[in-house]
């Protein structure tokens, strides 16, 4: 593996370390659906609060899922390739967006 990938798996490896925490925080044993008081006074505030943590928790196990795609990307020697034309991703693209399998074209 080149340094520039190691650096890349170092990268994509805190990344999901801190999308992990950021889930545990939102979820209650893993579970997106979190438990509030049921006799909070609004309970309005409430369904909307657990909507918008469930809404990000989802986007997150999301960004987590391409993270580790695109460390089994890195580990079968297709990192940095696109998935769908096959043709080399910008190294400009890469850095901005460490996880994509698609070059700019067909992103």
């Amino acid at each position: 593996m080149s340094e520039n990938h190691a650096d890349i798996r170092t990268s994509l490896e805190a990344e999901r370390g801190q999308l992990l925490v950021q889930i545990d925080e939102l979820t209650v044993g893993g579970e997106i659906n979190l438990d509030f008081d049921d006799d909070f006074a609004d309970r309005g505030q409430v369904a909307g609060e657990q909507g918008e943590n469930q809404v990000l928790a989802l986007t997150l196990q999301t960004q987590v899922m391409l993270v580790e795609r695109a460390l089994g990307r890195l580990d079968d020697g297709t990192y940095g390739t696109c998935s769908v034309c096959g043709n080399a991703i910008s190294a400009e693209r890469q850095a901005a967006l460490p996880a994509t399998d698609r070059c700019i074209n067909d992103a």
